[in-house]
C-alpha cells in the first residue's frame, strides 16, 4: 500500500481572501514506512505574505519572488500523488488551497475520498485532548525540536510518525524465541524444578540452641 503524507504553507488562512500556497511538501509511504521519494517546492504566490503567516513559516516576499509559480509544478505534483491516498493533518485547510490552485490553472480538483485526515483520527482517538501536530508529537514522544517554524517537509516527516502511531501500525517487531520460557514451564509442570533445601548439621543445631538460651536470658530476664 502506497500513501503520501502532504503538507502546505500559505500566504494566509482563507482562499476566500485570495491567499495562495507558498510551499508544498510530500513524503511517500510504502506500508507505513517512508520511502526515498519526496516532492518539495517553494512557490511564488503572486501576492504578499500576510504578517500572521510570516510569523508561522518565515517565508518572506523577497525569498519567494524568484520561485516557480504553481502552474509550472502542477503536473509534476499531480504525477507524484496520482492514485495514492493522501495523509493530511487538517485536510480541509490544505485541500481548499490545493483545489483553489488547481482551479486557477484549469485542472481537476482532489477528491476527499482519497484523503485520510489525521486530525479526525486524533479527535476520535483522544476526544477532548489537544490534537495539534505539536501536541501529538509530545503525546507519542516524537522529537519535534527541528520544528522551530512551520515547514512543509519537516511537518510531513513528523506527521508520518504521528500517523503510524494513530493507527497503531508500528514498525515491524522482532519475533523472540520462546523456547526457553516454554522449557521452564514444562519443567515446572513435570516437577523437575525444585528449590534446593540445605539441612543444618547436628553441630550447627546444638550451637543454635545454646545461642537462643543465652540471648533470650539477656533480652527477657
Amino acid at each position: 500500500m502506497t500513501e503520501v503524507v502532504l503538507d502546505t504553507e500559505t500566504t494566509g488562512l482563507s482562499v476566500k481572501d485570495g491567499h495562495r500556497i507558498v510551499e508544498i511538501g510530500c513524503i511517500e509511504l510504502h506500508n507505513f514506512v517512508p520511502t526515498t521519494k519526496k516532492f518539495h517546492c517553494y512557490l511564488n504566490p503572486e501576492r504578499k505574505v500576510s504578517e500572521k503567516a510570516l510569523e508561522v513559516h518565515g517565508y518572506t516576499d523577497e525569498f519567494l519572488s524568484d520561485k516557480k509559480k504553481f502552474s509550472e509544478v502542477a503536473n509534476d505534483f499531480l504525477d507524484f500523488i496520482k492514485e495514492k491516498t493522501l495523509i493530511i493533518h487538517n485536510a480541509e485547510f490544505d485541500l481548499s488551497h490545493l483545489n483553489n490552485e488547481l482551479q486557477i490553472v484549469g485542472l481537476k480538483k482532489i477528491e476527499k475520498t482519497n484523503v485520510i485526515d489525521t486530525l479526525d483520527l486524533a479527535r476520535e482517538k483522544f476526544p477532548g485532548s489537544q490534537i495539534s501536530l505539536d501536541a501529538l508529537c509530545k503525546r507519542f514522544r516524537i522529537d519535534n525540536t527541528k520544528r522551530v517554524q512551520h515547514s512543509a517537509l519537516i511537518d510531513c516527516d513528523l506527521l508520518s510518525k504521528v500517523y503510524v502511531n494513530l493507527i497503531d501500525q508500528k514498525e515491524p517487531r522482532l519475533e523472540f524465541n520462546t523456547s526457553f520460557e516454554e522449557n521452564n514451564n514444562n519443567n515446572l509442570k513435570n516437577g523437575s524444578y525444585s528449590k534446593r533445601v540445605i539441612k543444618p548439621s547436628s553441630t550447627e543445631l546444638e550451637a543454635h540452641k545454646n545461642f537462643l538460651k543465652t540471648e533470650l536470658k539477656k533480652n527477657f530476664y
